[in-house]
């Protein structure tokens, strides 16, 4: 079955740190693009974080300095590092993917092949 799994939410204080992981079951994520969005409740999904295949990276401002995408693609994985969180970061964290060769004239816009099924981020204290 081919898909997305996220891992890595959770509950933390508002300063901590979490990572979270995109790990791609049944294909490999070398020539994909990946997509992290965010749902909070009462909200639209806003894309937060883009890398590309050869790893072009696009963040929103309300993160910039703050995460950090990379991926690994040995081991098939994309991985959003988010510090200095905030109580405005909680949300349901989803990856999604497409080919990167597909042009869209944002990474935030357009058609996804895979999406995972959402990790909850929740920053309180």
């Amino acid at each position: 079955q081919l898909q997305l799994v996220e891992s890595g939410g959770g509950l933390v204080q508002p300063g901590g740190s979490l990572r979270l992981s995109c790990a791609a079951s049944g294909f490999t994520l070398d020539y994909y693009a990946i997509t992290w969005f965010r749902q909070a409740p009462g909200k639209e999904r806003e894309g937060v974080s883009y890398i590309s295949h050869d790893e072009d990276t696009v963040y929103i401002d309300s993160v910039k300095g703050r995460f950090t995408i990379s991926r690994d693609n040995a081991r098939s994985t994309v991985y959003l590092q988010m510090n200095s969180l905030k109580p405005e970061d909680t949300a349901v964290y989803y990856c999604a993917a497409r080919p990167s060769k597909r042009y869209y004239t944002s990474p935030f816009l357009g058609l996804f092949d895979y999406w995972g099924q959402g990790t909850q981020v929740t920053v309180s204290s």
